[in-house]
């Protein structure tokens, strides 16, 4: 079983998809590391990785097809959680999650995780003075993201009719959204193995 967590920035990806991983006895496929890496390497932050990629598909499309590649050879063995905006265009045999938070309290979020020392550096995302100016910083990185995907893969992951399974985290606690999430992922693999079932009798 593949899942793939798309969703906006501050809604909780990461920690529902360590959750999710450890839950499920998963492996965990992590785009946005693989993309701070690559950053990291060209001695760049997040950000400025993001504007050279609009005109650099490859740090794109190389990336997204080398995680899909990956989280099917993993499935392989067992289940696999990818986190990454794109995947479930990659993955269509995924089950599809898409987490969302209101601009206000992503910014809050995030803000809060730029002031412990690790997750800053961890985060490469630049050195933001201030709350509002986390709130711009979301604001542009996500319409960054919308220009290019659907520059090179023709659509917009923001569409929530792409997804099998769509949360607001903004008024959830991460336990709630957990519970929500698993709820659902057990009720597909239910689906999954009666139509298994009836096509083996």
């Amino acid at each position: 079983m593949i899942i793939t967590i798309s969703g906006t920035a501050g809604s909780g990806k990461s920690s529902i998809a360590k959750i999710i991983t450890k839950k499920l006895h998963a492996q965990r496929v992590y785009v946005g590391g693989m993309r701070r890496e690559l950053a990291r390497k060209k001695g760049w932050t997040l950000e400025k990785l993001n504007e050279y990629a609009q005109t650099h598909h490859e740090t794109d499309v190389d990336v997204d097809k080398e995680a899909a590649a990956e989280a099917r050879k993993l499935a392989k063995k067992g289940n696999v959680v990818v986190e990454g905006r794109t995947q479930f265009h990659f993955l269509p045999e995924s089950i599809k999650i898409f987490i969302k938070v209101d601009l206000n309290t992503a910014a809050k979020r995030i803000w809060k995780d730029l002031q412990n020392k690790i997750t800053k550096q961890e985060r490469n995302e630049g050195d933001l003075k201030s709350l509002s100016e986390a709130r711009r910083e979301i604001q542009k990185r996500d319409h960054s993201d919308a220009k290019r995907y659907i520059k090179y893969y023709g659509f917009d992951h923001r569409d929530e009719l792409q997804y099998d399974f769509v949360i607001d985290t903004t008024k959830l606690t991460l336990e709630e959204v957990t519970k929500e999430i698993m709820g659902f992922i057990k009720k597909e693999r239910l689906v999954t193995n009666r139509l298994s079932a009836h096509k083996v009798g």
